[in-house]
């Protein structure tokens, strides 16, 4: 079942999405919003379209809604927030996508990790670094790559205990 409804403006400009979800109620974004996924996320690959939804405005934490599915969002970050030095090889974002663009200088990309936060304990949320997500906001598309050799992990501690 279709959780999703367009409404077509007459005068030719972008659809509004209606966008059913669990945790905000109804969404409703414009068309030029929903970002695709070929592949979708790993282990999720039937739902290929996303919309970014911004946690609040004083956290670094952004929400990635399926657009299909209400109760499937994951929850990302900017890796840089908590590690400056990260980054993923442009060699490996051209492979995997056919871009033609630099992640490191490109204003078109950006790049997000997931993060699981533990209800019982947030100070042990965790960062997946060898899953990013590559988005292109010029073409509205995004890849979840998969790192194989990485000195990181898929749990890397983004609170540092003392």
């Amino acid at each position: 079942m279709t959780q999703c409804q367009k409404s077509v403006a007459e005068d030719g400009r972008d659809m509004t999405v209606k966008i059913e979800t669990t945790r905000f109620g109804i969404l409703e974004v414009t068309e030029d919003k929903i970002i695709s996924m070929q592949s979708g996320m790993i282990g999720f690959g039937e739902y290929k379209r996303f919309i970014i939804v911004q946690h609040k405005g004083d956290t670094p934490f952004f929400w990635f809604q399926a657009v299909d599915e209400p109760s499937l969002a994951f929850v990302l970050t900017n890796p840089n927030f908590f590690l400056p030095e990260y980054n993923v090889s442009p060699s490996v974002v051209k492979r995997e996508t056919g871009w033609d663009c630099d992640p490191e200088t490109s204003e078109d990309l950006e790049l997000y990790v997931t993060v699981r936060i533990p209800p019982d304990d947030p100070r042990n949320m965790t960062a997946n670094l060898i899953g990013p997500i590559v988005v292109n906001n010029k073409t509205m598309e995004a890849v979840q790559l998969v790192i194989a050799k990485s000195k990181y992990s898929h749990r890397y501690k983004i609170v540092k205990q003392e």
